[in-house]
């Protein structure tokens, strides 16, 4: 739970410092080719983050590792898990600033929104490692 609410932590600290002018906005507007890869790179790394961070726990190898040593493989599955979803939102929030592109804001949106389809509670530990 740490991570969960230590990422959400982080992107709202984020806000907050862009929108009180404490870091710049807007200062790479102008390099309209390192926006247009940097896009690309963060929409296609979205897309393929959410799928995978949702259904990670199907995987056989990782199920099998999680039946049958619950308590550290979970801890250490369930970080990877949440780090696939908090480590581009928090990449999308930071570029969504710094180009003042929507789209970035966009990705970080449905980031955020899809870490609540992972809340690592306990009911939900146990459910994914008994399915």
């Amino acid at each position: 739970m740490t991570a969960f609410y230590a990422s959400i932590a982080i992107c709202v600290l984020l806000v907050f410092l862009f929108e009180t002018d404490i870091l710049p906005i807007g200062t790479l507007t102008e390099a309209k080719s390192s926006e247009f890869v940097m896009s690309v790179i963060m929409e296609l790394l979205t897309l393929c983050v959410i799928p995978l961070a949702l259904k990670l726990f199907k995987f056989k190898h990782i199920h099998t590792q999680l039946t049958e040593s619950k308590h550290q493989s979970l801890l250490s599955w369930g970080l990877v898990r949440l780090c696939l979803l908090a480590v581009p939102m928090i990449v999308n929030t930071v570029l969504y600033y710094l180009y003042m592109n929507v789209a970035f804001g966009y990705m970080g949106i449905i980031l955020f929104l899809c870490l609540f389809f992972i809340i690592p509670t306990m009911d939900r530990c146990n459910s994914d490692v008994k399915e």
